[in-house]
This record gives C-alpha cells, structure tokens and sequence, in this order.
C-alpha cells in the first residue's frame, strides 16, 4: 500500500461469521465497519477493504485483533470459518509495523480495569483489593476464562483452557447427572457438561433421563426461555444448575488464581438472564468453601453486560504493549 503512516490503530473483533474493524486513535475508537467473514476469503482481503474504504488514504502503522481461537505464535487457524489469521503475514502483506492476534478473552481480560459500574451488574461480594488479578470467565459457545495480572508496573492476560478441565460435582444430584453424561460423552469437561450452550442442554437431557421424564427437543436458547417462563420445570432446574455449577467453578479459579480484585462473568449467555442468575445459588456456590469462605466472600463478582468491551480491551493492550 503507498499511503502514509498515521498514529492510528487499526482494531478488530473476529468471530467465525461476523468480524468487527475500527481504525483507533490515541484512547479513542472510531466508527465500527462490521464485516460478514463469508464475504472475503481472506481475512487479508477483508482488512485491504476496510482501510481501502475508511484510512482515507492514511495506513494505520499497527493492528490489535481479537481472534475466537486458540492463538499460537501469533497465529490462529478458525475453527468456524476458513481465515487463518497470521499476524507475521499481514504485517507483511498489509505493510503494518506490528500486528498483534490476541485471544477474544484475553481481550476481554484487558478490557477489566476499564469498565464503568453501568457496564456491570454486581453480583455479590466486597469491593476488591487494588493491584491483584481480576478474573474472567465466560459461558457462550465454549467456556472461556482468562486473568488478569498487573506487577510492577508490568500487565499481563494469562489465557487458559480451563473450559476443559473436569467438571466438579458439589452434591450427589450432581454427582449423578455427571455419571449419566459420563456414560454419554466419557470425560466430562466445565465446558461441555455444562457451561456452555450445548453445556446447557446435555443438563437438561441428563435431568430428564435421571427423573425418568419425557421432554421435547430443546437448545439453550429454548431451554432458558421455559426456565425464565416457569413454564417445564426440568429446563428451570438445568438453569438452576447451571448456575450453581458457575458459582462452584468461578470460586475454584478465584481461589487458584488468587483473583482479589475480582471475579466477571462475561460471554453471550448469561446476559440473557442476569436477575435469574442473581436470585440463583450463584454466589452461594461461589464462597462454599470450607475453610477458605471468609477469603471468597471479599472478592466482588460482577456479569458484564456491555456490549462492546472487546474493543476497550484491544484499546487497552495497545497501550500498555507499544510495540
């Protein structure tokens, strides 16, 4: 590209049907170009005609993208979408300085500290400890959880794979709806058994089958609909689970990651029924344990409710990462 360099950034939000571009000045975001992944066959391609229609003929000199996918080396093959999103490569190809692919929750991690008390809903605890790790947990197509570390001045988003970690039982209601997924799915992840969509409704089928109860067909999306109707009990008690489940595991990462800034549910499904979640055994669940009760019920926990923190987060990470 011949055009000249600017102090802009060029931002991005990339999922597996929609992407999200915006060119970033200093602290500021600018209008977002929202893209349909299907339109391009590259992300390449796709970036080209974003600064083609909005740098008015100025190259932002770097570009931070969000990515939801596993990123190595700077590097992320998409699971639904056929975009390889190679940051090494577009810096060549696009003539960037630097590009940057950073995971959706590690974004959303960098984006903690930013966010204003009417981006949130506050859902228990004290206020949190200043200078310790904020942690991020998300149920949505998968399970994502990542922290953030601030030390000496330095900042860092741990991103994990905790989704994939063996799913704890509290009870023996628990303890046998896991046994009957089991039986369907050998190991039993925190993702797949239950925090997630499709987590959502292996509970639900596993409730029916443990109570010996007929029901219809349903995805999360109906599933939470009849539990928020009051209208099939066996939906409301896998909400009711669900939950509780995210309570249990948002205090076992609290506690491992020593998160005492705080504890954010974010991702696109608890949104959908934040009172629900806050009359729930959530927070309950959340400070149950044992010995260590006094330390959990001092960390605030707080759902995430606006829409576009991914592009505070990516702001965030620029400024912090100048290179």
């Amino acid at each position: 590209m011949n055009i000249g360099k600017t102090g802009k950034i060029l931002l991005a939000d990339i999922g597996g049907t929609n992407a999200r571009f915006t060119l970033s000045p200093s602290g500021q975001t600018g209008p977002i170009d929202y893209v349909k992944v299907a339109d391009f066959p590259t992300v390449r391609e796709a970036i080209a005609d974003v600064l083609a229609r909005r740098s008015n003929g100025e190259q932002p000199h770097r570009a931070v993208l969000a990515v939801a996918g596993p990123v190595t080396n700077n590097r992320c093959v998409m699971t639904n979408s056929p975009w390889v999103i190679d940051g090494n490569e577009l810096q060549s190809a696009l003539g960037f300085d630097s590009v940057h692919v950073l995971n959706d929750f590690e974004v959303v991690a960098w984006s903690l500290p930013t966010l204003e008390p009417s981006d949130l809903v506050p859902l228990g605890g004290g206020d949190g400890l200043p200078g310790e790790p904020l942690l991020v947990v998300g149920p949505g197509t998968g399970f994502g959880v990542s922290c953030l570390v601030d030390r000496h001045g330095s900042r860092l988003a741990v991103v994990t794979e905790a989704g994939h970690a063996t799913l704890p039982a509290e009870n023996e209601r628990e303890e046998r709806v896991i046994a009957c997924l089991r039986r369907r799915l050998g190991h039993v992840s925190i993702e797949r058994g239950a925090l997630s969509g499709s987590g959502l409704q292996n509970l639900y089928e596993a409730l029916a089958e443990i109570d010996g109860v007929q029901v219809p067909h349903r995805d999360a999306a109906a599933i939470t609909k009849a539990a928020l109707e009051n209208s099939c009990p066996v939906s409301r008690a896998a909400l009711e689970m669900f939950c509780a489940i995210l309570g249990s595991v948002a205090g076992n990462l609290a506690v491992t990651f020593g998160a005492r800034g705080g504890v954010y549910v974010a991702g696109g499904i608890v949104p959908r029924f934040r009172e629900f979640l806050a009359a729930s055994a959530f927070r309950a669940r959340f400070e149950a344990k044992g010995r260590f009760q006094d330390y959990l019920r001092n960390i605030p926990t707080r759902l995430v409710i606006k829409p576009d923190a991914s592009f505070l987060g990516l702001t965030m990470f620029a400024e912090h990462n100048p290179g």
